[in-house]
Parts: structure tokens; C-alpha cells; sequence
């Protein structure tokens, strides 16, 4: 009455039985303890095993775990793969390190920064506090009072935001 295909070996279709009827048992506890969405969820991937030795791919599935073992074993022991990993760890921890220098203004090289650093204008003309002497302000310099210069690049864009956080007394 029903035959197995010649193809499908006795003991796919063995382990493919077990791994469903333990998944199975598995899903019920689960379904017990977490409710019926993830008891069904786990009827699902329960059935999987059963499904891939009915299609006879067992042995596909097989040697497709085998293999990623194998990469994995190669991979942790290779002194040329840990200096990989090292070496993208950095690549990560230098692009986290810029990021945070960018949004702090250190060393992003505008004009602007380097004449605050100096004392100067952007003109390179000494107008800091050292050439108005001690205790006295240094004059503002700039097309008009409100209005602030233009930003080297659009991620500095803040001087709208700055200027209304002053008029709220924000500082």
C-alpha cells in the first residue's frame, strides 16, 4: 500500500521522526508556558526536520552543517583570521573615536575652529583677547550682529538653533 521512495533512506527518515517528535514534546512546554502563539511557532520548526528527510535532503542539510562546523574550527584556530578580527575591531573602534571627535569639533580642520584656537578672525587679523588686552572683550567681527558666517559644512548647521536657545535663555 504505501512504499518509500527508493531514494530515501530508512535512517533520514529515522532522524528526521526523532528530531520532529522532540521538537514536538519541545513546542508543547513551550506552548504551556508561553502561550499558544509560540507553542505554534514551535509546531512549525518542529515539522521541519520530518519535511527535509521526507524531500530527501537530509543529506544536503548534512553536509551543509558539516561544513559550517568545519569553517568555524578553521576560523577559531588560523592566527591570520584572528588578525582579521583584531584589525576590523579597530577599523571600528577608529570610526567610533571620529565620530565622537566630529561631534566634539576636534580636528575636523575648518577655518573657524583653527581662529579660535589662534586668536585670530577668520581674516587671519589678530582680534582675540591678547591683542585687546586683559580683561577686555573682544570685539565682534562679522557681516552683521544676528547673523552668524556661514558653516564649513552642513553638519555644523547649528547657529539657528544656538540663537534661539539664547532668546529662551538656554546657554
Amino acid at each position: 500500500m504505501f512504499e518509500l521512495p527508493e531514494n530515501l533512506p530508512v535512517s533520514d527518515l529515522t532522524v528526521g521522526a526523532v528530531l520532529t517528535g522532540l521538537g514536538l514534546i519541545i513546542s508543547f512546554l513551550v506552548w504551556r508556558r508561553r502561550g499558544a502563539a509560540s507553542g505554534v511557532r514551535g509546531v512549525a520548526w518542529s515539522l521541519v526536520p520530518l519535511s527535509v528527510a521526507l524531500l530527501g535532503l537530509m543529506g544536503v542539510v548534512w553536509e551543509f552543517v558539516r561544513g559550517v562546523v568545519g569553517v568555524l574550527t578553521g576560523l577559531l584556530i588560523s592566527p591570520f583570521v584572528w588578525a582579521g578580527v583584531i584589525l576590523a575591531g579597530l577599523a571600528v573602534v577608529l570610526y567610533v573615536a571620529s565620530g565622537v571627535m566630529r561631534s566634539r569639533g576636534v580636528g575636523t580642520g575648518s577655518r573657524a575652529g583653527k581662529a579660535k584656537d589662534t586668536g585670530k578672525d577668520a581674516d587671519g587679523k589678530g582680534a582675540g583677547k591678547a591683542a585687546a588686552g586683559p580683561g577686555a572683550t573682544a570685539p565682534q567681527v562679522g557681516p552683521a550682529q544676528g547673523k552668524k558666517a556661514a558653516p564649513a559644512d552642513d553638519l555644523s548647521d547649528f547657529g539657528d538653533i544656538e540663537e534661539l536657545l539664547r532668546k529662551r535663555g538656554i546657554d
